[in-house]
């Protein structure tokens, strides 16, 4: 009985989770990510992956939490929305940071058409610490602040 009650209440999870709006796509600018979004309510949470070329080659990964801060009606068909929300950073530049972690924010304005496609484009610093030869505090080029452009495949809506 007990175990026919977590296998319910699993799949119930589950399928709230795919219920909800999600998309999957790529940013890029100075690093390259994969990015996957995952709407709960009116914010989404924003997991990234990706390979970096700032302060030398590695990979890094960041998870935010976005609020919408307002989704003004600037066109007849798509729906616009600026967002922002806090987040961690951690990774590797593999020539001279073994490792770093931090905390990031994220500043961002997106255009999702009438059909299954969404535009972004963000500002995420990161301000954290590094180990290694130069351990310290650390902060990717231009003082974090790197602009970059979003395109993501929409589904679940």
């Amino acid at each position: 009985m007990k175990k026919s009650i977590i296998l319910f209440a699993a799949a119930l999870l589950s399928v709230a989770a795919f219920a909800q709006p999600r998309a999957i796509g790529g940013r890029a600018g100075i690093n390259d990510e994969v990015s996957y979004q995952h709407s709960i309510g009116k914010n989404f949470v924003e997991l990234d992956l990706g390979f970096q070329c700032m302060g030398g080659v590695g990979i890094g990964t960041s998870a935010v939490y976005d609020f919408s801060i307002a989704t003004p009606n600037w066109t007849p068909k798509g729906t616009w929305e600026f967002y922002a929300g806090p987040g961690i950073a951690l990774g590797s530049h593999f020539n001279n940071i073994p490792f770093y972690f931090g905390i990031c924010g994220q500043i961002g304005l997106s255009y999702t058409f009438w059909f299954p496609l969404q535009l972004s484009f963000d500002l995420k610093p990161i301000f954290g610490f590094q180990t290694g030869p130069d351990s310290g505090f650390y902060v990717p080029g231009m003082f974090g602040f790197v602009p970059t452009a979003g395109v993501r495949y929409c589904f679940g809506r």
